[in-house]
Protein backbone atom coordinates (compact mmCIF):
# COMPACT_ATOMS: atom_id res chain seq x y z
CA UNK A 1 0.00 0.00 0.00
CA UNK A 2 1.56 3.55 -1.00
CA UNK A 3 0.72 6.03 1.60
CA UNK A 4 1.43 9.57 -0.30
CA UNK A 5 1.60 12.83 1.96
CA UNK A 6 -1.43 15.24 1.98
CA UNK A 7 -0.11 17.01 4.71
CA UNK A 8 3.51 16.15 6.08
CA UNK A 9 4.64 14.95 9.48
CA UNK A 10 5.49 17.48 11.61
CA UNK A 11 7.89 15.23 13.24
CA UNK A 12 9.70 13.93 10.43
CA UNK A 13 12.01 11.85 12.62
CA UNK A 14 8.67 9.48 12.77
CA UNK A 15 8.73 9.27 8.84
CA UNK A 16 11.19 6.46 9.37
CA UNK A 17 12.00 3.36 11.91
CA UNK A 18 14.31 4.44 14.87
CA UNK A 19 16.75 1.85 14.07
CA UNK A 20 17.03 3.02 10.53
CA UNK A 21 16.95 6.97 12.25
CA UNK A 22 20.39 5.82 14.24
CA UNK A 23 21.97 3.91 11.44
CA UNK A 24 21.59 6.86 9.44
CA UNK A 25 23.27 9.35 12.13
CA UNK A 26 25.97 6.83 12.70
CA UNK A 27 26.81 6.88 9.16
CA UNK A 28 27.05 10.59 9.24
CA UNK A 29 29.29 11.04 12.29
CA UNK A 30 31.26 8.36 10.90
CA UNK A 31 31.89 10.48 7.66
CA UNK A 32 31.17 14.48 7.89
CA UNK A 33 33.23 14.48 11.48
CA UNK A 34 32.60 18.09 11.41
CA UNK A 35 28.85 17.84 11.51
CA UNK A 36 29.03 14.82 14.46
CA UNK A 37 27.35 16.86 17.15
CA UNK A 38 24.52 17.53 15.18
CA UNK A 39 23.92 14.64 13.55
CA UNK A 40 20.46 13.96 14.41
CA UNK A 41 18.90 17.18 13.71
CA UNK A 42 20.92 17.31 10.29
CA UNK A 43 19.10 13.98 9.44
CA UNK A 44 15.86 15.29 11.02
CA UNK A 45 16.18 18.35 8.41
CA UNK A 46 17.01 16.07 5.53
CA UNK A 47 13.58 13.90 6.17
CA UNK A 48 11.21 17.52 6.60
CA UNK A 49 13.00 18.34 3.55
CA UNK A 50 12.24 15.19 1.45
CA UNK A 51 8.46 15.50 3.04
CA UNK A 52 8.41 18.84 1.56
CA UNK A 53 9.39 17.40 -1.83
CA UNK A 54 6.91 14.17 -1.66
CA UNK A 55 4.02 17.16 -0.79
CA UNK A 56 5.72 19.56 -3.42
CA UNK A 57 6.01 17.34 -6.65
CA UNK A 58 7.81 18.98 -9.40
CA UNK A 59 8.69 22.03 -7.09
CA UNK A 60 12.41 20.96 -7.62
CA UNK A 61 13.46 21.99 -4.19
CA UNK A 62 16.71 22.55 -2.99
CA UNK A 63 18.88 21.37 0.24
CA UNK A 64 21.02 23.41 2.00
CA UNK A 65 24.68 22.40 2.08
CA UNK A 66 24.17 21.17 5.69
CA UNK A 67 21.20 19.28 5.02
CA UNK A 68 22.33 17.86 2.13
CA UNK A 69 24.57 15.72 3.84
CA UNK A 70 21.48 14.19 5.31
CA UNK A 71 20.05 13.50 2.11
CA UNK A 72 23.19 12.12 0.21
CA UNK A 73 23.65 10.01 3.01
CA UNK A 74 20.23 8.38 3.06
CA UNK A 75 20.84 7.75 -0.44
CA UNK A 76 23.28 5.27 0.08
CA UNK A 77 20.55 3.03 1.87
CA UNK A 78 19.05 2.41 -1.40
CA UNK A 79 16.60 -0.44 -0.39
CA UNK A 80 15.74 2.16 2.52
CA UNK A 81 15.84 4.93 0.83
CA UNK A 82 13.36 3.60 -2.19
CA UNK A 83 10.69 2.34 0.18
CA UNK A 84 10.69 5.45 2.29
CA UNK A 85 10.02 7.48 -0.93
CA UNK A 86 7.39 5.10 -2.37
CA UNK A 87 5.42 5.17 1.28
CA UNK A 88 6.01 8.91 1.34
CA UNK A 89 5.89 10.13 -1.80
CA UNK A 90 4.28 7.64 -4.30
CA UNK A 91 7.55 7.96 -6.32
CA UNK A 92 11.25 8.17 -6.29
CA UNK A 93 12.66 11.69 -4.84
CA UNK A 94 15.26 11.62 -7.67
CA UNK A 95 18.64 13.48 -6.80
CA UNK A 96 19.53 16.11 -9.27
CA UNK A 97 22.51 17.76 -9.30
CA UNK A 98 23.73 20.03 -11.12
CA UNK A 99 27.30 19.31 -12.66
CA UNK A 100 28.82 22.72 -13.92
CA UNK A 101 30.29 24.78 -11.36
CA UNK A 102 27.74 28.15 -11.44
CA UNK A 103 24.95 26.67 -13.11
CA UNK A 104 22.01 27.29 -12.84
CA UNK A 105 19.70 23.95 -11.81
CA UNK A 106 16.39 25.31 -12.65
CA UNK A 107 15.23 25.12 -9.20
CA UNK A 108 13.83 26.75 -6.28
CA UNK A 109 16.69 27.68 -3.83
CA UNK A 110 17.17 26.62 -0.62
CA UNK A 111 15.22 30.07 0.93
CA UNK A 112 11.96 28.86 -1.24
CA UNK A 113 12.23 25.60 0.25
CA UNK A 114 12.44 26.61 3.83
CA UNK A 115 9.47 28.75 2.51
CA UNK A 116 7.15 25.39 1.43
CA UNK A 117 8.94 23.78 4.79
CA UNK A 118 7.55 26.46 6.82
CA UNK A 119 3.76 26.14 4.86
CA UNK A 120 3.60 22.59 5.12
CA UNK A 121 4.18 22.86 9.17
CA UNK A 122 7.59 21.21 8.90
CA UNK A 123 9.87 22.33 11.27
CA UNK A 124 12.71 24.37 9.78
CA UNK A 125 16.32 24.67 11.92
CA UNK A 126 17.59 28.02 10.76
CA UNK A 127 21.04 26.89 11.82
CA UNK A 128 21.03 24.45 8.82
CA UNK A 129 20.03 26.45 6.06
CA UNK A 130 21.93 29.02 7.06
CA UNK A 131 21.07 32.58 5.34
CA UNK A 132 18.44 31.24 3.21
CA UNK A 133 16.27 30.85 6.64
CA UNK A 134 16.63 34.70 6.85
CA UNK A 135 16.49 35.41 3.15
CA UNK A 136 13.01 33.58 2.60
CA UNK A 137 11.25 36.07 0.62
CA UNK A 138 13.99 38.64 0.49
CA UNK A 139 14.23 38.68 -3.25
CA UNK A 140 17.52 39.32 -3.31
CA UNK A 141 18.68 36.52 -5.38
CA UNK A 142 21.40 35.97 -3.29
CA UNK A 143 20.30 32.75 -1.26
CA UNK A 144 22.00 29.73 -3.00
CA UNK A 145 20.50 25.97 -2.98
CA UNK A 146 23.08 23.54 -1.69
CA UNK A 147 26.80 23.12 -3.02
CA UNK A 148 26.49 21.20 -5.86
CA UNK A 149 23.01 22.50 -6.64
CA UNK A 150 20.74 19.78 -5.83
CA UNK A 151 17.67 19.46 -6.31
CA UNK A 152 14.58 17.09 -6.02
CA UNK A 153 13.74 16.41 -9.66
CA UNK A 154 10.48 14.00 -11.21
CA UNK A 155 12.29 13.87 -14.54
Amino acid sequence: MTVILDRPATTPRTLISPALFDRLTKRIRADHPAHAHQADVIMEQALAFLAACAARPGARLAPSETVDIGWHTFILYTREYAEFCQQNAGRIIHHAPTDEEGADSGGCTAADTVAVMRELGLPVVSSLWGHAAACEGSGTGKCSQCHQGCTDSNK
